[in-house]
Formats: C-alpha cells, structure tokens, sequence
C-alpha cells in the first residue's frame, strides 16, 4: 500500500493519540482505547479514509 500520511500529519496523529491514552488512564475510562487508532495509521503511514476519499498529505516527490 502507498503511504498517505505525511510528516505533519504523523507527528499530530501521535499528539492527539498519546492524549487519548493518556486521559483514559487519568480517568480509568475505556474510551481513551480511541487513542489506539491514530497512533496505528501514524506508525503504519497508512490512513483508510484518506484512501477512500483519495487524499494524501506526502509531499509529492519529482520524478526523476
């Protein structure tokens, strides 16, 4: 699969997943489990919904 997330993208999935996480420590409740899914697209690159709606944030690299 062609990776869709870029840099930016990556590094914000991860913010916003670690916050989940964390707060669902913090309150002993399973909806910080929802943290989970950011963090997977940012370490796999991959993004289903940017795939369904044909959207990527990578830098577009010129052919050589």
């Amino acid at each position: 699969m062609k990776r869709n997330i870029g840099k930016t993208d990556t590094i914000i999935r991860v913010v916003i997943g670690l916050s989940f996480l964390t707060i669902g420590l913090i309150y002993g409740s399973w909806w910080g489990l929802i943290g989970i899914i950011p963090l997977l697209t940012a370490l796999t690159g991959l993004c289903p919904l940017y795939s369904l709606l044909r959207i990527s944030s990578c830098p577009i690299k010129p052919k050589s």
